[in-house]
C-alpha cells in the first residue's frame, strides 16, 4: 500500500500543472520582469485582463502612490492592490460593465500628461473587459457578434482581427491618445506566437509611427509553463509540443491515437483549442469539451490519464478549469452531452471537474497525460 500511495504521488498530473501555473503567475512574472530589467517609475499603472490584479500587485507595491486602474473579470479583482481603482466585466462576451471600463481606460491615458511614463500590464481576456466600439456599433450588435465568432469555432487571429477592426482601444488605437514620452508593456501570452499585436487584440500595443518611446516585454508564455511542468517532473518527459491549435472534435481523436502507442512517462501539449457549438448550447468550454472526447477515445484503456484544464483556472463560463478522465470515465451518455456541448455536468456527475479558482495567470491551456510504464 505504501509503495501504491508513493506511485500515486509520483504521477499527480493535478500538482505538475500547478508546477506549471505557478510559473507564469502574474504577479511573479511581472516582479521578475522589473527586477530583471527595471524601468522608470511610471506615473500612471493600467492593468487589464484576466490576470490584471495579480499582475498589478508587484508594480503596485514597487511605486505605492503611483494611480493603478485594475480591469479584470468578474470575482478575479480579489488580489488586486489595495489602493487601486478596481472594474469587473464580463468574460467572453462584453457587456456594459466592459463598455464602462473601456470609456475609464481611454480617460487614463488622456489623463497622461507630456513627459509621463505609462506601464501598461496585459493579459488574456482584455478583448471581452475593456471595450470602446466604433460610432455606430451598439453593446447588443457587439454581443451578437462575439457569440457568432464563439460558436463558429475560428481562431483567435480571426477574431482578434474582427474585434480590433470593430473597436476604438484595440490593435494600438487606445495608446494613440497617450501624450507622454514613455509606455511599457509587461504582457502575459495567451495566443500563439506570444505577438503582443494579439494578446488581448493589441490593446497594450502601440500604434505605427508611436511619438513615444515604446518598450514591449512578454513576461510569462505557455512555453514557460510546460517547462516548468517538465521540470518538476517525476518520470521521464516522452513529449513537449504547443499543438492544441485545432478543433477538439479533430483533437480528441488524434491526441488518443499518439498517446496510446507513446512510451510510458510524462506527455505535455499546450496551446488553445476552438470548439464549434450548435444552437442553444450547454454549459462547458474548449477544455472540458477536450477532455471528455479524449475519455471517449480512450475509453478501457489502462494507464492511462489525461488532464486537460486552463490556465487561468476557468473554462469557458464555468467555475471549472477543466477534468481529469481516463480509461474509466467514458460510457455511452457522454455522446449525447458532446453533441450538445455540455461537458460540464456530465463530466461534474462522474467527480472528474478540476476546479482552481482564479489562478492570477492565463497563458492559454495545457494537458498533460500520464502513461504508466
Amino acid at each position: 500500500m505504501q509503495k501504491e500511495l508513493a506511485m500515486s504521488k509520483a504521477v499527480d498530473v493535478v500538482s505538475l500543472w500547478w508546477a506549471g501555473v505557478e510559473a507564469v503567475r502574474g504577479d511573479k512574472a511581472v516582479d521578475r520582469s522589473l527586477t530583471d530589467a527595471p524601468c522608470p517609475r511610471p506615473d500612471r499603472i493600467i492593468a487589464v485582463g484576466k490576470a490584471a490584479a495579480a499582475m498589478a500587485k508587484p508594480a503596485a507595491a514597487r511605486w505605492p502612490d503611483v494611480p493603478c486602474l485594475v480591469v479584470t473579470k468578474y470575482h478575479h479583482g480579489a488580489d488586486a492592490p489595495a489602493h487601486a481603482t478596481v472594474m469587473e466585466a464580463a468574460h467572453p462576451v462584453p457587456d456594459a460593465a466592459s463598455l464602462d471600463a473601456g470609456r475609464a481606460v481611454q480617460e487614463a491615458v488622456a489623463a497622461c500628461g507630456a513627459g509621463s511614463h505609462l506601464l501598461m500590464l496585459v493579459s488574456g481576456g482584455a478583448s471581452a473587459l475593456v471595450e470602446v466600439p466604433v460610432d455606430g456599433l451598439s453593446l447588443d450588435d457587439l454581443r451578437a457578434e462575439t457569440d457568432g465568432l464563439l460558436a463558429s469555432g475560428a481562431p483567435i487571429g480571426e477574431m482578434n482581427a474582427h474585434r480590433t477592426a470593430r473597436s476604438q482601444v484595440k490593435g494600438g488605437k487606445l495608446l494613440t491618445g497617450f501624450a507622454g514620452a514613455r509606455v511599457t508593456t509587461l504582457a502575459l501570452s495567451d495566443v500563439e506566437g506570444d505577438a503582443l499585436a494579439t494578446i488581448g487584440s493589441g490593446i497594450g500595443d502601440a500604434p505605427a509611427q508611436a511619438p513615444f518611446d515604446f518598450h514591449p516585454r512578454i513576461v510569462a508564455s505557455n512555453a514557460i509553463a510546460r517547462a516548468a511542468v517538465a521540470a518538476a517532473s517525476p518520470v521521464p518527459v516522452q513529449g513537449n509540443e504547443e499543438t492544441l491549435y485545432d478543433d477538439v472534435a479533430v483533437l480528441a481523436p488524434r491526441i488518443a491515437a499518439a498517446l496510446k502507442t507513446a512510451r510510458p512517462g510524462l506527455h505535455i501539449m499546450g496551446g488553445e483549442p476552438v470548439v464549434h457549438l450548435p444552437d442553444a448550447p450547454g454549459m462547458g468550454g474548449r477544455n472540458m469539451a477536450l477532455a471528455l472526447g479524449l475519455a471517449r477515445e480512450i475509453a478501457g484503456t489502462e494507464g492511462l490519464r489525461i488532464l486537460v484544464a486552463g490556465t487561468d483556472g476557468t473554462d469557458g463560463p464555468t467555475d471549472a478549469a477543466g477534468a481529469l478522465i481516463d480509461g474509466d470515465t467514458w460510457d455511452d451518455s457522454g455522446h449525447a452531452a458532446l453533441a450538445a456541448a455540455d461537458a460540464y455536468p456530465w463530466l461534474a456527475a462522474r467527480g472528474v471537474l478540476v476546479k482552481t479558482g482564479p489562478t492570477g495567470t492565463n497563458v492559454m491551456d495545457l494537458a498533460i497525460a500520464h502513461i504508466e510504464g
